[in-house]
């Protein structure tokens, strides 16, 4: 019989592994910081889907895994099969 778990029992469980996770995070921003053309990598589009999905993250809002999978995807195109040359039905 499934017993439910309570949010203790999750971070009981899984602290480790998101604290593990967050600190990666923390040091591939740190070596970014620390290349010399960092100034240029800040304004890649991808430092900056990352920089939005860490504020997503802690915005407290209940439905940041789809707010942030929203920031590094795009829009959807009705067309697509034939921006990759797939023949329709």
């Amino acid at each position: 019989m499934p017993t439910t778990r309570t949010a203790l029992d999750l971070w009981n469980r899984d602290f480790l592994e998101v604290r593990h996770r967050v600190l990666d995070i923390a040091a591939a921003l740190d070596r970014c910081d620390r290349a010399d053309d960092s100034a240029k990598a800040r304004s890649d589009s991808r430092y900056l889907q990352l920089e939005q999905a860490i504020r997503l993250l802690v915005d407290g809002r209940p439905d940041r895994t789809e707010s942030i999978q929203m920031t590094f995807s795009e829009p959807y195109d009705a067309a697509w099969k034939s921006s990759f040359e797939i023949p329709g039905k």
